[in-house]
Order: structure tokens, then sequence, then C-alpha cells
């Protein structure tokens, strides 16, 4: 993941792309081609759909992740209190060794109370409970509360397509 914010101009056709892809992921260029034409009215040929497609990701406008269904694994939040005492000498290889985990679908900073956070994915309950122990083993000086809540019942895990329009929105705004 690139820690610089992508900078590209917005056209309708890559929010009506965006839009359309995050609905149905697996529409082909050709597919996705047909749909612009008769939904947005958006008359291009697939070769420039799939340029459009590719140009995006390049510049990082969206990324691409495999998610298996949450039937598969167990998904859990956890939050990381730290001990200010050992942070500044060992936060770095903390936070690379949660970062690059297995486990991590997603890891972010929090405002607030400063935490750590991540979305993690695990197999069953007894391969939670290993990983904290393991990581309290080997990053307890640095850490000095895991706080983990199971998610149960995963109800939406999807970007809606809607999103996308305020993109359009902030164009004309200037």
């Amino acid at each position: 993941m690139s820690d610089e914010s992508p900078d590209w101009e917005f056209k309708d056709r890559d929010i009506a792309i965006l839009s359309e892809l995050s609905n149905d992921p697996q529409l082909s260029s050709r597919e996705l081609t047909q749909v612009l034409e008769s939904e947005y009215g958006i008359d291009v040929s697939h070769v420039t759909v799939s340029e459009s497609i590719r140009r995006m990701r390049d510049e990082g406008v969206f990324r691409e992740a495999i998610i298996p269904n949450e039937e598969y694994y167990i998904f859990a939040l956890f939050e990381f209190k730290f001990n200010p005492e050992h942070f500044a000498d060992n936060w770095r290889e903390a936070m690379e060794h949660i970062k690059t985990d297995k486990h991590t679908l997603f890891f972010f900073l929090s405002d607030g109370e400063y935490q750590w956070k991540t979305v993690m994915m695990f197999r069953d309950r007894q391969e939670i409970s290993r990983w904290i122990h393991d990581c309290y083993r080997d990053y307890g000086e640095v850490i000095s509360n895991i706080r983990n809540s199971a998610v149960h019942n995963v109800l939406k895990f999807q970007t809606d397509p809607r999103i996308f329009g305020e993109l359009g929105e902030e164009r004309n705004d200037r």
C-alpha cells in the first residue's frame, strides 16, 4: 500500500466504472462497455474501458483484494493499547509484525486515544487465543493491552456504488 494519495482527475466515465465494478467486480470490460452505454449514455470501446481500469489501478485510485466468504473465517477487531514506557524503542517492529501478519485483513490508526486497530481473520477461537498469547510474548514491552471483539453475522461487506457519486460532486464544486 502506498502512503501517497492518488492524483486523479475523475471523469464521469471513471465514476461510472467504479460504481459498476463495486456492484459487480466480475464484469468484463466488454460487459462494462455495454452497461456504460445503456445506463449512463457513455459510448466508449472496451479497450478504452480496460485501459481506464488499468490506469486507475496503477495510480492507486482503487485497490483490489480477495476477501474470503465469512463462513470460512472468524473476523475479529483488535485494538492495541500501548505501554508508553517502551513505545519509542519498539513500536516499529511490533507495527510491522501486525501489518504483515497473514491474519491481518485491514490495519489502521485511530484518533482520539491513539491506537492501532486491525480487522483480522482466523479459522477458530483457539487460533485467536494463540495469536494474542504470541503477540504479548514477542511485543509485550510496547503493547500493554489487546482488546479483541469477534465480528458476528456480517450483514454487508461491499462498497455501495452510490458512494462514487460524491467524487463527481467534489469535482463540480471546484
